[in-house]
């Protein structure tokens, strides 16, 4: 009987062994197209950073070493680019896990009308970046944009003001359009989470007579942290590689003030003609966002919360 079964095993291991040929065999072709298209850029820009490497044709690339990283850090431009990119990540994401938040707990309560308050959400959301950005920029605009045209029909200004070359104002004007753009995204998020939840505990706290603060901040907030831990990482990372959005809206004025650090990496590599710059910036930007999810997974996640 041992014989019989040790062989019996034995066979399930070679089954297994020739499941897992096969599948390496299937897979191995999309894996390697996978790393090609990834991997080879990746490795070619991190070489690249090390270079001084004008744009042009037959232009001669100058080995520097990390001097092209040495070089951002000692810029003062550099820092103040990244204070503002830090301030609209930081102000970007809170009003977005506040209001997703708000917009979630208000949908998962099943006022009337929250079907249509789910379906509506979408739309800010499917809306392409550019076409939001385009869209906001009229919005702001000096002569015939709607927020001027709103404000003064309600007295609440005299004249049509500029809205996006005041300093103070643009790039608070650029969170503003990026909000409507990306709060539905987390509040679907939070939703699905909040629906997910066991509404066993919430209702013996209730009998037990605890509020509905009570017992939003003490059982579903805990409940929600792995659901909010994913919508703060993937916020995160695209807040502090925003593009697209102040490249159309502001194009990162007035007087620089807009400009962060994906539009500082655009300036260099395509404006300024300093790819090995460009390059060595970009690198910068993945050890800071990298940066920020570890400390996000650090002070946010719980094993035990994950496990069922």
């Amino acid at each position: 009987m041992t014989i019989n079964s040790n062989s019996r095993v034995k066979q399930r291991l070679s089954v297994r062994e020739q499941d897992a040929r096969i599948a390496w065999l299937l897979v191995t072709p999309s894996l390697l197209v996978i790393l090609g298209v990834t991997l080879w850029p990746i490795i070619s820009t991190f070489v690249l950073s090390f270079f001084v490497a004008p744009t042009g044709i037959n232009q001669v690339r100058t080995f520097v070493g990390f001097g092209n990283y040495l070089e951002m850090l000692r810029d003062p431009a550099f820092w103040e680019t990244i204070k503002r990119t830090l301030y609209f990540t930081a102000v970007s994401v809170g009003l977005e896990l506040i209001l997703g938040l708000a917009i979630a707990q208000l949908i998962h309560s099943r006022p009337w009308g929250w079907k249509f308050l789910r379906f509506s959400l979408i739309i800010p959301w499917a809306v392409p970046t550019i076409v939001n950005g385009a869209m906001w920029r009229w919005i702001y605009s000096a002569d015939f944009g709607a927020l001027n045209g709103i404000l003064f029909q309600l007295g609440l200004i005299e004249h049509y003001v500029p809205w996006l070359t005041l300093s103070g104002a643009a790039m608070n004007l650029v969170i503003l359009a990026d909000l409507w753009h990306t709060v539905p995204f987390v509040a679907l998020i939070l939703q699905a989470a909040l629906a997910a939840l066991p509404e066993e505990l919430n209702e013996a706290a209730a009998v037990d007579g605890a509020n509905a603060f009570q017992r939003f901040w003490h059982i579903r907030l805990p409940l929600l942290r792995p659901a909010i831990l994913v919508a703060l990482i993937i916020r995160t990372v695209e807040a502090f590689r925003v593009f697209d959005i102040v490249y159309i809206i502001t194009s990162g004025g007035p007087a620089s003030k807009t400009i962060t650090i994906s539009y500082l990496t655009y300036l260099y590599s395509f404006s300024y003609g300093k790819q090995g710059t460009g390059a060595a910036l970009s690198f910068l930007i993945s050890i800071c966002t990298i940066i920020l999810a570890i400390l996000y997974i650090r002070f946010l996640y719980r094993p035990e919360e994950t496990q069922s």
